[in-house]
């Protein structure tokens, strides 16, 4: 029998709730299984590691001159709690915030605070890269351009040496809650992580949306494939990089990627460049808003859609119903959202056919499903 997994940072972080569940929420397996239940579905549930398995992180950076602690908020308020041995973050993202701090204290660089709105560093992002096993590091900070920031990124680079992939700075000088700045600069390292993902090669910005739990997402992946025929004309939706539909392109007749975000756009671009010349005259980008393709969603396509967590749009689901497409391959990171899609997706004539669980955010209340959708 294994060990039960221990967290040093339980009793104070709110990131898992459900630490050391052996499943997915019940919750929202109970209301998955009823949905399915009533369109006659079967239902597949996938674990997978339960420690180790974060690949990205944002944590926010705070505290007092010379004693830095960088991790989540406590729920409800902006109390942060220091996590500097997650147990489901990636080591290397741990040892990356452990590296961090003990540069600010050498260099006795300053953390954000909100009520004086002053202090050098926000935020931190990693992303581990899996093939090189290498961190992507942005450093979020409260000044308009990288010079104050040079030093400390210039520090942390020697201190983790191989390990580091790059360093980027962000400049976030608004009262927000948002994270990253819009201005970027790469300080050393390549300037996109790559990975292979559905056999394609995936290039992620480091403001590009990624998903955290590669290892999961990699059997998504391999499922959606799968429901894809040869010879298919398909349309994803909220595309992002690509990590999708790219390992797609050599079976399609006709593949569109949709998507909103310039950073995700510019990753897909990369990706897009990496095919065949003959692969990319079956290639098509339709930069905007998911709720703008009704022109793309013919009778005879398949789509897939991987909508943020409020769901598919309203103007969106009309469009879907007015289309009528063949089928829709829909990954859905809410399950709330899904279940009320799902509910107007029968109306509209979109039949659920099969859905599977995945419990991508263990020990939370959060589960990824994949459902299929035919037309009835």
């Amino acid at each position: 029998m294994a060990a039960a997994p221990v967290c040093p940072h339980l009793s104070a972080c709110p990131g898992c709730p459900r630490f050391g569940a052996a499943g997915p929420s019940p919750r929202a397996l109970t209301q998955l299984q009823q949905l399915c239940e009533a369109s006659r579905a079967p239902l597949e549930v996938e674990s997978g590691a339960r420690l180790g398995f974060r690949h990205r992180a944002r944590l926010a950076v705070r505290g007092r001159a010379g004693r830095p602690k960088i991790g989540i908020f406590a729920e409800g308020s902006h109390q942060l709690v220091d996590i500097p041995s997650c147990p489901i973050h990636h080591p290397l993202i741990n040892d990356t915030a452990r590296a961090l701090k003990a540069c600010m204290r050498e260099l006795n660089a300053t953390s954000y605070s909100e009520a004086a709105h002053a202090g050098l560093v926000r935020a931190l992002q990693v992303v581990v890269e899996r093939p090189s096993q290498t961190a992507q590091v942005v450093l979020v900070c409260n000044e308009p351009t990288p010079a104050a920031a040079l030093p400390l990124l210039e520090l942390l680079a020697q201190r983790m040496g191989e390990r580091l992939h790059s360093s980027w700075w962000s400049g976030n000088i608004e009262v927000t809650n948002r994270i990253l700045g819009d201005d970027l600069a790469l300080c050393s390292g390549p300037p996109h992580v790559v990975e292979q993902i559905g056999g394609a090669r995936v290039f992620f910005p480091p403001a590009a949306f990624g998903q955290n739990n590669l290892e999961l997402f990699d059997r998504m992946v391999e499922r959606i494939h799968a429901s894809v025929p040869d010879g298919s004309r398909v349309v994803e939706l909220y595309a992002g990089c690509g990590a999708i539909g790219l390992g797609l392109a050599q079976r399609c007749r006709e593949l569109v990627f949709n998507e909103l975000s310039p950073a995700s756009l510019a990753g897909l671009s990369l990706g897009i460049a990496e095919l065949p010349e003959h692969v990319r005259q079956r290639v098509r980008v339709v930069p905007g808003a998911a709720e703008h393709t009704e022109a793309e969603l013919t009778s005879d396509t398949l789509v897939i859609a991987d909508p943020p967590r409020k769901g598919l749009e309203p103007a969106l689901l009309a469009a879907l119903g007015r289309k009528a497409p063949e089928r829709l391959v829909y990954l859905s990171c809410d399950h709330d959202s899904l279940l009320r899609d799902a509910a107007l997706l029968g109306e509209l004539g979109l039949r659920l056919q099969r859905a599977t669980v995945y419990d991508a955010f263990p020990y939370t209340e959060h589960v990824e499903t994949l459902a299929e959708f035919a037309r009835s």
